[in-house]
C-alpha cells in the first residue's frame, strides 16, 4: 500500500473516488491496487491475476469496503502461482472510508495497524494505529516489521510494514547476483540500466531504501548517480574502477555536484571479494549495516 499512497492521498484530496484492495489470505504483503472512475489502476497486486474481479468490486462504487472471498482459477494460477482452487480474500475499501492520517504515515513509510470492522462481508469502519497510539499487542505487531492480518472478534487487523527496496542501476553479472542476493533477503528488487527510467525510481526511494550504480558508460552511470544522489535513498553505492569512480566524480563536478559522502564507492565492506556473488555479499552487509535502526520500534 506504500506505492499507491502519493496517488490515492492526491485523489482523497481532491474528492476523486478511489477503491483501494489488498489480499488477507493466503498471501499478505504491503501491496494494493486502487481503482479510479473510468477504469483507472494504481500499483500491482498478485501480478494482476485478479484485477478483473476486484475491478467488477470497484465499478458498484459501493459507500461500504466488501471483503470479496474467490477460489483460483487455472488461468489465475498461471498469472499468481498459487494452485487452482486455493480459497483467496481480499479486502476492497473506498479511500474515503481511511482515516486521513493513514496516508502521511503511509507516505513516511511507517508501520501502521489497519483495523476493518466488518458485519459479515461490509467494511463498516476503518481505523488506523501507529506507533505512537498502539498498545502492547499492537506495538508488538508494528516491531516485527513484516506484513500480517490478525482476525479479531470484530473483524481484522492488517499490519503493514515496508519492505526494502534496492534499484540496481546496471546489467551483467555484478548487478544479476546483486539482485539475487537481494531477493534472498525479501526485497523488492528491480534492476534497470536506463539512466532516464533510474532518475524515477530513484526520487521514490526512501531512507529504507538503497541504489547501486554500476556500468562501463561514464555518462550513463553518472547520470544515474546524480539521480541516485537527488533522491532520499538511505544507502547510494558505486561499482567500478578507481578510474571510473574520478570520471564519474568529474562528471558531477562539472554540473556542481561536488558532495559525494553519501557514495559509497567502491560499493561493499572490505571482505577481500572478488567474484560477482562475493561482491554482491560485501554490498548487501554494507547496506544492512547501515540501514536505519528502529527507534521505539518505529
Amino acid at each position: 500500500m506504500y506505492d499507491i499512497a502519493l496517488s490515492v492521498s492526491a485523489c482523497a484530496r481532491s474528492g476523486t473516488r478511489a477503491d483501494v484492495a489488498w489480499m488477507i489470505s493466503p498471501v499478505v504483503s504491503d501491496d494494493a491496487l486502487a481503482f479510479t472512475p473510468g477504469g483507472g489502476r494504481i500499483g500491482s497486486l498478485a501480478a494482476g491475476a485478479f484485477d478483473g474481479l476486484l475491478s467488477d468490486a470497484a465499478e458498484r462504487r459501493l459507500p461500504e469496503g466488501r471483503r470479496i472471498t474467490h477460489r483460483v482459477t487455472d488461468f489465475e494460477s498461471v498469472v499468481c502461482g498459487l494452485p487452482a482452487g486455493t480459497p483467496v480474500e481480499f479486502l476492497v475499501v473506498p479511500a474515503d472510508q481511511f482515516p486521513a492520517e493513514i496516508w502521511p504515515l503511509l507516505l513516511d513509510r511507517r508501520p501502521v495497524a489497519v483495523t476493518t470492522t466488518l458485519d459479515e462481508d461490509v467494511v463498516t469502519s476503518v481505523a488506523v494505529t501507529s506507533w505512537e497510539g498502539a498498545d502492547q499487542r499492537e506495538r508488538e505487531l508494528l516491531a516485527a516489521a513484516r506484513p500480517t492480518v490478525i482476525a479479531t472478534d470484530t473483524g481484522l487487523v492488517t499490519v503493514l510494514a515496508p519492505v526494502e527496496r534496492l534499484v540496481v542501476a546496471g546489467q551483467g553479472p555484478y548487478a544479476e547476483a546483486l539482485a539475487d542476493q537481494g531477493r534472498l533477503l525479501g526485497w523488492k528488487v528491480v534492476v534497470e540500466s536506463r539512466p532516464e527510467l533510474v532518475a524515477g525510481l530513484a526520487a521514490a526511494l526512501s531512507p529504507l531504501d538503497a541504489i547501486v550504480v554500476m556500468g562501463h558508460d561514464v555518462e550513463a552511470s553518472s547520470r544515474c548517480l546524480l539521480a541516485a544522489l537527488e533522491g532520499d535513498a538511505g544507502y547510494v553505492g558505486a561499482l567500478g574502477s578507481r578510474a571510473m569512480q574520478q570520471s564519474r566524480a568529474d562528471w558531477l563536478a562539472y554540473r556542481d555536484v561536488t558532495d559525494l559522502e553519501r557514495v559509497q564507492g567502491p560499493a561493499g565492506l572490505d571482505i577481500g571479494a572478488r567474484s560477482p556473488a562475493e561482491v554482491a555479499v560485501s554490498i548487501v552487509a554494507q547496506i544492512l549495516a547501515q540501514r536505519p535502526r528502529p527507534v521505539d520500534g518505529q
